[in-house]
């Protein structure tokens, strides 16, 4: 399916040796590379083949169901993962212990022998010191290369874990029945593996530490105790119950909060998968407003829920930064109660522990319990979408014979009530042709979804033998070329191929297609017109080699000489010998069928070939209403003849003024669609000797954001929040925090060197016998230690309440910000051109709201609030370092250099790689889109192992993108923690090299043990900036979408207002018109000169790509023109796009509902009561099957018909009441009777309308008032049908003769009639105004 070509880069880790791994010096290639292409990205490892780990998962999740069946409980997702992945995660975690038991408490014990040797009556020796400190220096190298492999694979653990939940998800999405997908929304399989999934990322990171931290805190306890006795016990206790209770009870409150984002956002991308999906209804509808209020509503309460999911955040962030200080001050405490007095030795290695203890139990086990609790929710959202009903795969041979369809009193039902269809008995005979025909939800599609095992039967035998090819009503066409939308996984066979396109009417169009049958498609088909897409649909399943062809309609779509060859040549001729089974409305084709089957209300009313039923006496006239459109053979027998033309008559005088037109609207003509004109384009011959461009110049893949890193997404996101006061504040109230923090380490050195002092001199003094009166001052004038305790109490006071509420205060601007931006991207994508929608993916323009937006409300703030945490913290740490020995500043600067030039080679790769894998992200997700249209013709084309490893293949790039980035943030802290541990190196041997006299314990207790912390911290600090950089990408992205051109105003300047009545007569007058789909383009339509008088109804013909659907777009100006197109004189350009879309009313030509009430798919607005509703839906006959308007309508109104859903959109025209109604191919899709009440309401409420009608079948415009003929974009000819038939080479005339002999006969006798109707009319005006006179 996907038509790109990736070029293969193996992984270099594969092959690299110890010591490359140990250092990621196998990634240099990448980091020295400036500007990094997908190409440049290495393969994934084999370990992380998705193929491989969904199997894994796979049979670790079917084992569950088994086990869970056995017992009679539900199965557990979260037993399935921790079975398929928990031993090499346990074993990475044994490997994390030796790093938090062994080197971390090992090293706060040599701080305080290394403290030791410098205070006053120290027993250390020289040589012990420089032991101390050697080891203490080795174990922070040791400990920087444990702690970053540990965090780099246990993170491709969350990774291997989150693919196989994908691979997983996407499995089930091929399995699911129909029933459970069509109330699963969209969004919501996309939020799963988009959001939910990216949970187990976090997750692997601190899961571990549930158990580490409390094997440290026993360990790091007896250390404790061993230095300040029972004082230990007081500041242990102390930050257990700071930290265990709360943060678990957090833990569970940020899971249930995420719960509530969660639901909320799913509700929100329903709401924005819809909206761009319909997106062009929505305009011509003018809906924006209300649907800008709906998703206003689902984003404030998204918000609101995220806000105290943030507050929780902000307190568990504060809480890391006071905890570790409080916990000091409370030992400090007990031990002064004591009656002792803490040395320097013991206060900073005191500190350590406390550091130890706050970064296991503040930071990473609150961590680990909210990421387990979020990621347990994520999980249970999974399980909930992967125990849903799957569809039955059951066979259903049963003996019977190749091509053979038999089915005994079979009935099924949707929804478990009401039976869809009821006892069902039908035989079709190998090699026969069975047409289905029946009203508007009569269960033919049904009919066709039970043959293809979508519908399960309740009772009854289904016997099926062969292998089925199935053609779905809606065409589904995926992104990727024409060719492979045909092939669809089969092996190319160029003879077959090209005798399908033929017999299929496709030849013609590959000539007009820019690059031939390799042209690529957008999503949905955007690019080709209706025709193109039903007839690629129809190719598809007839070239696939099968017993049983089901057919689901694939005649309305097109004109009637294409319907006539490919009934003729295709269904009739090509596939002569197999079994077909051939929805239709179209009846003129019911004589070629061997067995006809009349549905109505899920019954088979009757069968038989069409003489039997013709005889049967059956209300086949009814069903007859459009046989005018048949094409009379001459092998029929002359009694036939005339009993079938009588029928026709009298229908014809019946309904001759209540018939519509239909046409499958052009999507404009190709080349200039698609492709913007090229100064130079390259062309190539194809297999039929044509010219055409050369395929891979399409580029239709998503541009990558800025390479560099910009301030001015920065500045444009914090202004987003609120200006300058507001981030000015925030920051005063940052720093300030900061400083009373920084002063409060302080203060414990200054205590610290006063109570050494004290000591000393009283040690002096009692040697002097008490009576030096200068050392008596002196011990005097020190402050006492109760001062320094209130003191340094005061300050942690001071630095919880500001932590608190500075952090408060930068989520809540965060979330302002985050507000705003996603409100300024939803007002501009909903201002869009639709030029926007139809060059970009949905999954593209969903993974801006989904994933980008997920990450700017969600991580973002997160990561920036610590990233400036733990700066300013460094800060604080070389300004303390620098007071203690002014001369480590050359050291400082010099490693301080190394590290920006390291910090900045890293992150330039970081950001590349991050923009590369959100690139490669977007593909997933069209896939993903792409598989839910179509999951009917994938299963019945048995394809799903083909669309599953494709699927695989997408993953696997994406795969590939995030381990380089996770690898190149694990190898960016290696290398900043190795320069980190060389500038310990450095401060702790300056002192011991320099005079050991000059500094006091204190002083060299200070520098050592900050120095030590900026080792983990600094890198910690490095790594919070590449995601801040990194998720800037994302802000950047959300920018990009606040900057895509608008559409003209939506009102009018005052002076230019419309009058209310406006247009009160309908006149539609077209001068000069030129329409572009782009200013690059060549003009779409030409010099369209023509006027429609009012309430003339005109139809709109021509061939495939004439320009039928863009004379809609310039109509509702969906895209720019040059000349005017003017209503009742009113230059359309002047006016506001509302003023004008509110105005014309239009049923098109795909019926789009909502999942919202049927009430609001009626009436957004509310501008109705409730009684005007149920009349016009008894106008269209909708009112017995509805029982309430709040009835909710499901996604794409799956809940109703093709054919309701189109009666729905008559509704609608009908309420706005307008003066012109648009209607294209309304009714292409629905069965005569339905076509007939449609005509007949729109002949009768719309009487004194201009109603323009867009039509593929000729016999539907026959007797409009005029016709208006196009050709390439230009008008070739406007007048009534009867005066352009009598020009025999006219381009009307050509059309009509295609039709058949017969048709063409009756066609001009409807056409004839029609003008003598009309002129009689006028003559009778004219002689009633003579006698008036």
């Amino acid at each position: 399916m996907d038509s790109k070509v990736y070029k293969s880069n193996p992984n270099p880790k594969a092959s690299a040796n110890p010591i490359s791994k140990l250092f990621v010096w196998w990634m240099r290639k990448i980091v020295w590379k400036r500007n990094l292409t997908e190409d440049d990205l290495f393969d994934r490892l084999d370990r992380d083949a998705t193929d491989k780990l969904g199997d894994r998962l796979q049979k670790s999740w079917d084992e569950e169901l088994i086990r869970a069946k056995e017992k009679g409980t539900k199965p557990s997702l979260a037993r399935a993962i921790f079975r398929t992945f928990w031993l090499r995660y346990f074993i990475y975690g044994v490997f994390d212990l030796f790093d938090q038991l062994i080197l971390r408490v090992a090293q706060p014990l040599l701080l305080g022998y290394t403290i030791q040797y410098f205070s006053p009556g120290s027993t250390i020796t020289e040589d012990q010191a420089y032991i101390y400190a050697s080891l203490m220096v080795i174990i922070n190298f040791l400990k920087l290369f444990c702690h970053h492999h540990y965090t780099m694979l246990t993170t491709y653990v969350g990774m291997r874990v989150r693919v196989a939940c994908c691979a997983l998800l996407y499995r089930k999405v091929l399995r699911i029945n129909k029933q459970s997908m069509d109330v699963t929304a969209t969004g919501q399989v996309i939020n799963l593996m988009s959001n939910d999934v990216a949970r187990f990322d976090v997750a692997s990171l601190s899961a571990n530490w549930l158990w580490i931290s409390f094997l440290q805190l026993a360990i790091v306890t007896y250390f404790l105790y061993s230095s300040v006795s029972w004082a230990a016990f007081a500041g242990v206790i102390y930050i257990i119950i700071m930290t265990v209770p709360p943060q678990t009870y957090m833990g569970r409150l940020s899971a249930r909060f995420r719960k509530r984002v969660a639901v909320r956002t799913d509700e929100r991308m329903r709401m924005m998968n819809e909206l761009v999906q319909g997106i062009q209804v929505v305009k011509m509808y003018a809906w924006e407003r209300p649907f800008a209020k709906l998703v206003a509503l689902a984003r404030k309460s998204e918000i609101h829920k995220l806000l105290h999911a943030a507050y929780l955040r902000s307190f568990l962030l504060a809480s890391a930064v006071f905890i570790e200080r409080s916990s000091l001050l409370v030992t400090l405490v007990a031990f002064f109660l004591m009656g002792h007095i803490a040395g320097p030795d013991q206060i900073f290695s005191m500190a350590q522990y406390y550091n130890v203890l706050n970064v296991a139990l503040a930071i990473m086990f609150p961590m680990g319990i909210a990421a387990i609790q979020e990621a347990r929710v994520s999980v249970q959202r999974i399980q909930e979408f992967l125990v849903k009903p799957e569809a039955t795969v059951e066979d259903r041979s049963g003996g019977a014979a190749k091509g053979e369809v038999s089915l005994q009193h079979v009935s099924a039902t949707w929804d478990g009530a009401n039976p869809s269809l009821s006892s069902i008995n039908l035989n079709v005979l190998p090699g026969t042709l069975c047409a289905v025909v029946g009203p508007v939800g009569c269960g033919k599609s049904s009919l066709l979804y039970l043959l293809i095992n979508e519908l399960s039967p309740t009772s009854g035998k289904l016997k099926i033998g062969g292998r089925v090819s199935y053609a779905s009503q809606e065409p589904w066409i995926f992104v990727g070329t024409v060719r492979q939308n045909i092939l669809f996984g089969q092996p190319y066979d160029k003879k077959k191929y090209q005798k399908v396109v033929e017999v299929c009417a496709l030849s013609k169009d590959f000539e007009l297609l820019p690059y031939g049958d390799k042209t690529l498609v957008g999503e949905k088909g955007i690019t080709l017109s209706g025709g193109q897409r039903a007839r690629v649909n129809l190719a598809r399943a007839v070239y696939r080699e099968a017993d049983i062809y089901l057919l689901d309609d694939p005649l309305s779509a097109v004109d009637t000489h294409v319907g006539k060859h490919l009934f003729d040549e295709c269904i009739n001729s090509y596939l002569s010998g197999k079994t077909r089974i051939l929805v239709t409305h179209q009846l003129q084709y019911l004589q070629g069928a061997d067995n006809i089957v009349i549905l109505n209300k899920g019954i088979i009313e009757h069968q038989g070939n069409f003489e039997e039923i013709l005889q049967s006496g059956v209300s086949f006239s009814k069903l007859m209403s459009s046989t005018e459109e048949e094409v009379e053979t001459e092998e029929l027998s002359s009694n036939l003849r005339r009993s079938t033309r009588k029928s026709m008559q009298d229908e014809q005088s019946k309904l001759r003024r209540s018939k519509r037109i239909g046409s499958q609207r052009a999507n404009v003509n190709m080349l200039d669609r698609q492709i913007s004109t090229l100064s130079e384009v390259s062309v190539l011959l194809d297999e039929t000797g044509k010219l055409h461009r050369d395929p891979t110049e399409q580029d239709n893949s998503e541009k990558m954001m800025h390479e560099n890193f910009r301030w001015q997404t920065v500045w444009q996101y914090f202004r987003a929040a609120g200006g300058l006061f507001l981030l000015f504040s925030v920051a005063i109230m940052i720093v300030v925090a900061q400083i009373i923090t920084s002063g409060s380490d302080y203060v414990v050195t200054f205590w610290s060197n006063t109570e050494v002092l004290r000591t000393s001199l009283q040690m002096q003094l009692e040697a002097a016998g008490g009576s030096n009166q200068t050392l008596s001052e002196e011990l005097e004038s020190l402050p006492p230690s109760e001062f320094f305790l209130e003191l340094y109490g005061g300050l942690v006071v001071g630095c919880i309440l500001l932590t608190q509420i500075r952090s408060i205060a930068f989520f809540k601007m965060c979330m302002r910000a985050s507000r705003n931006m996603h409100n300024t991207m939803f007002n501009c994508i909903l201002r869009a051109p639709m030029r926007f929608f139809d060059t970009n993916p949905s999954g593209r323009i969903l993974n801006r709201f989904s994933k980008d937006m997920g990450s700017t409300d969600e991580l973002l703030p997160q990561f920036l609030i610590m990233m400036i945490q733990i700066y300013l913290v460094l800060c604080g740490i070389l300004a303390m370092v620098l007071v203690v020995n002014y001369v480590l500043i050359v050291p400082m600067v010099i490693v301080g250099a190394l590290f920006i030039y390291v910090a900045r080679l890293f992150m330039t790769t970081g950001r590349n790689v991050k923009r590369l894998e959100g690139v490669r992200r977007s593909p997933v997700f069209s896939h993903l889109s792409d598989t839910l249209n179509g999951l009917a013709t994938i299963r019945a084309s048995g394809i799903q192992d083909i669309v599953r490893k494709e699927f695989d293949s997408h993953q696997d790039r994406h795969t590939s993108a995030w381990f380089l980035y996770v690898t190149n943030g694990s190898a960016l802290g290696i290398w900043l923690d190795f320069l980190s541990s060389i500038f310990v190196t450095i401060v702790t041997y300056s002192f011991l090299v320099l005079s050991a006299g000059s500094f006091g314990g204190s002083g060299v207790g200070l520098a050592i043990s900050q120095s030590l912390i900026l080792t983990g911290m600094l890198q910690y600090g490095i790594m919070q900036m590449t995601e801040v950089v990194s998720q800037m990408t994302s802000v950047e992205r959300v920018l990009e979408y606040t900057k895509i051109p608008s559409e003209p105003a939506l009102e009018s300047a005052p002076d230019k207002k419309p009058p209310g009545s406006w247009p009160q007569r309908g006149q539609v007058v077209f001068q000069k018109m030129y329409l572009k789909y782009s200013p690059t383009d060549p003009p779409v339509l030409k010099n369209l000169n023509f006027t429609i008088h009012p309430t003339h109804k005109v139809g709109i013909v021509g061939r495939t790509g004439a320009g039928k659907s863009s004379l809609i777009s310039a109509l509702f100006r969906l895209a720019p023109i040059e000349g005017a197109i003017l209503i009742d004189d009113v230059d359309t350009s002047t006016l506001g796009l509302h003023d004008l879309r509110k105005h014309i009313s239009i049923i098109p030509q795909e019926p789009v509902l909502f999942s919202e009430t049927l009430r609001f798919n009626l009436d957004p607005f509310s501008e109705f009561e409730d009684a005007k509703l149920w009349d016009v839906l008894e106008e269209v006959e909708l009112k017995s099957s509805i029982q309430t308007l709040d009835f909710r309508v499901t996604e794409g109104g799956s809940n109703f018909s093709v054919g309701q859903r189109q009666l729905v959109c008559l509704a609608r025209a009908i309420l706005r009441n307008n003066r012109i109604l648009v209607l294209d191919e309304a009714t292409a899709n629905v069965d005569p009777e339905t076509d007939a009440l449609i005509q007949a309401t729109i002949r009768r409420k719309f009487k004194d309308c201009t109603v323009l009608t867009i039509a593929h079948r000729l016999n539907t415009i026959m007797d409009s008032d005029k016709v208006l003929v196009m050709d390439a974009g230009t008008m070739v000819e406007y007048d009534h049908p009867h005066i352009l038939l009598r020009n025999p080479s006219g381009f009307l005339s050509r059309l009509v003769e295609e039709t058949g002999t017969a048709m063409a006969e009756q066609l001009r006798g409807v056409a004839k009639q029609s003008y003598d109707e009309l002129h009689g009319l006028q003559e009778d005006l004219a002689e009633e105004q003579i006698t008036m006179l």
